[in-house]
């Protein structure tokens, strides 16, 4: 029944609903008045399977849905137990949209079935899966509608584009449609009342996830834990903002993901493409003034070479010091 809410609301493809979401962020202050659409990545009039790729939506659709009443049903126990006022409720995706073809495709092999999972198994073993909880084989592919629990089929490229607007590029970049997520904070006793239901444009990070919960739960985080030594905590705590005040982060923002690097430095942000093989391949540091275009249209590392270097120093001190380099695979360092 939850898919069958989002019957054909996407029946029109990916433009008009990514300007319509642009003019929604744009209306209740997420984004900028000023920011511009980054380019589309998929051409619906080309789209081969239309009903097919609506489909997916649907049911992409219908489980943020469905995962939305499951923590409606969380807070519905939290208040029965009289803690939601003193309770910090943190919602966030680690990633942006996802574009990945898994499947997309019909196998060369049909998939087999498997032995059936146990109520409190976890499908971590084969990736893609291939089952269903039951071991019944997965049914893949553009002749297969996805919904029903022997499915599993990625919502692709172009909705995935939706998903991001206005940014560029999905999961797996550093670019901000791959990094890029709000956070939703909610704790009555703790976020100032003047401060309820509005926006924080502060930068942040998952590490700040760790910081915030320490900070909160009034304990120090242990140098040692069962004899083993623990790396800091990178990230600071957000509850600074829950009162109005700035974040007192004293460092950049360092991300990297299979050679995707960005460094996120007050307004400036430098990113690059990276590729992973033998030897693993680089573009060119891209950089960007993250309060004028956040979108990451105009690249201004050319004007700003003296900005590239600096930014590009700090990424390498970082990238040493916390074990992201040396690369865990050969390449040749064309830096």
């Amino acid at each position: 029944k939850d898919i069958a809410k989002y019957k054909g609301k996407y029946d029109e493809g990916f433009t008009p609903i990514r300007e319509r979401r642009l003019k929604r962020l744009k209306a209740i202050g997420l984004v900028a008045e000023d920011i511009k659409m980054s380019p589309g990545s998929d051409d619906w009039e080309r789209t081969q399977h239309k009903e097919w790729e609506s489909r997916n939506m649907e049911v992409y659709a219908a489980m943020i849905d469905n995962m939305d009443q499951g923590i409606g049903r969380i807070i519905t126990e939290v208040k029965r137990q009289g803690q939601f006022d003193n309770t910090l409720f943190l919602f966030l995706q680690d990633n942006g949209g996802c574009a990945e073809g898994f499947g997309r495709y019909t196998p060369k092999n049909p998939y087999r079935e498997y032995k059936p999972m146990g109520p409190d198994d976890l499908q971590r073993k084969i990736w893609p899966p291939m089952q269903a909880r039951d071991g019944r084989a997965l049914r893949v592919g553009p002749g297969v509608m996805a919904g029903p629990e022997d499915t599993f089929i990625g919502y692709g490229r172009g909705w995935a584009n939706v998903s991001d607007t206005p940014f560029r590029e999905y999961k797996h970049y550093a670019h901000e449609g791959g990094i890029s997520t709000p956070l939703i904070a909610h704790w009555p006793k703790g976020i100032d009342k003047k401060l309820s239901g509005k926006l924080e444009h502060q930068p942040g990070h998952v590490i700040d996830i760790m910081a915030t919960c320490i900070y909160v739960a009034g304990v120090k985080y242990p140098k040692k834990y069962d004899g083993h030594q623990l790396d800091p905590v990178e990230g600071v705590s957000l509850t600074p903002a829950f009162k109005g005040k700035s974040l007192e982060r004293k460092d950049a923002i360092y991300f990297e993901h299979h050679l995707n690097c960005a460094i996120r430095d007050g307004d400036w942000k430098l990113v690059r493409y990276g590729q992973t093989g033998k030897p693993s391949n680089f573009r060119p540091w891209e950089l960007y003034n993250m309060r004028k275009d956040r979108s990451e249209l105009k690249n201004l590392a050319k004007e700003n070479s003296k900005k590239v270097v600096e930014l590009t120093a700090k990424w390498e001190a970082w990238a040493v010091r916390a074990k992201v380099k040396p690369w865990p695979w050969k390449f040749q360092d064309d830096q």
